[in-house]
């Protein structure tokens, strides 16, 4: 099976030339994080991850925003051990795609904005911003689920300590300063520019873009798996410490004015 005979609700695909476009959406809208958004990430990456024809990954979003909201509804009905079991899947199958990924920020990420920053390149629309509203800041949650791994990575300890808990923004100019974002552009420019990058990667032979993947990303990929599953497991026990992530818990946070959370 194939990314040609799969499909998924918050995830569209399209594919040419041994290119794999992912679009995430929520009723071809802006992304709205979900249990079954989770679900349908953590089975795309895995289908990307194991599809022998992939030349190129390009993860977009759609309409005017990444992703900016979450139901934690969903997820306060869900043990657990099932949120620790996928969400150590979703981003390890992300990280185990193993050939150039394009990650296309066509606007604000507020929620898993570790994503798309995962890519190898990185592009990023004039209105997009990073920053993670789904943890500490706003909610009392360890942000333990790959959120501090990848930021870590990017911004460097001390910085990203600061980001995480004060919920600071960072915008697409600054994001290009600092280094994580390579090129912004308009975001109407930004699907034929991927597609642009993801055209010439592509010409290459699927050995040779394995191994420049594997030679570039070998420290990083390496660390991951052991810190997301750390990570995670102290973000479960800091729901516990707090009365555990049940459906009262989320009514409360909602009436209190808090962003909702998820994984």
């Amino acid at each position: 099976m194939t990314l040609r005979d799969v499909a998924w609700d918050n995830v569209s695909v399209t594919r040419a030339n041994g290119i794999v476009e992912l679009r995430f959406h929520t009723g071809g809208g802006s992304l709205r994080w979900t249990a079954q958004a989770h679900r349908d990430a953590t089975e795309a990456f895995a289908f990307a991850a194991t599809d022998p024809d992939i030349k190129v990954l390009i993860v977009t979003g759609t309409g005017d925003d990444f992703c900016t909201e979450i139901d934690t509804t969903d997820f306060a009905a869900l043990p657990w051990d099932h949120i620790w079991w996928e969400g150590r899947r979703m981003l390890r199958n992300l990280n185990d795609v193993e050939v150039p990924v394009i990650g296309v920020v066509n606007g604000p990420a507020t929620i898993h904005s570790e994503i798309p920053v995962m890519a190898d390149i990185v592009l990023a629309a004039d209105e997009a911003s990073f920053a993670d509203h789904a943890h500490f800041k706003y909610r009392d949650t360890i942000p333990g689920d790959g959120i501090k791994l990848v930021w870590g990575e990017l911004l460097g300890p001390t910085r990203t300590k600061y980001w995480l808990l004060t919920g600071q923004s960072i915008g697409a100019r600054e994001a290009l300063q600092i280094g994580f974002v390579n090129e912004v552009h308009p975001r109407g420019a930004l699907r034929a520019r991927a597609w642009e990058l993801a055209t010439d990667l592509a010409c290459r032979p699927v050995p040779v873009l394995r191994y420049a993947k594997a030679a570039l990303t070998i420290g990083f990929r390496r660390d991951f798996n052991e810190g997301l599953s750390h990570g995670l497991a102290v973000q479960g026990g800091a729901y516990w410490a707090r009365g555990g992530m049940t459906a009262d818990r989320v009514a409360q946070d909602s009436t209190d004015g808090r962003a909702t959370h998820g994984t």
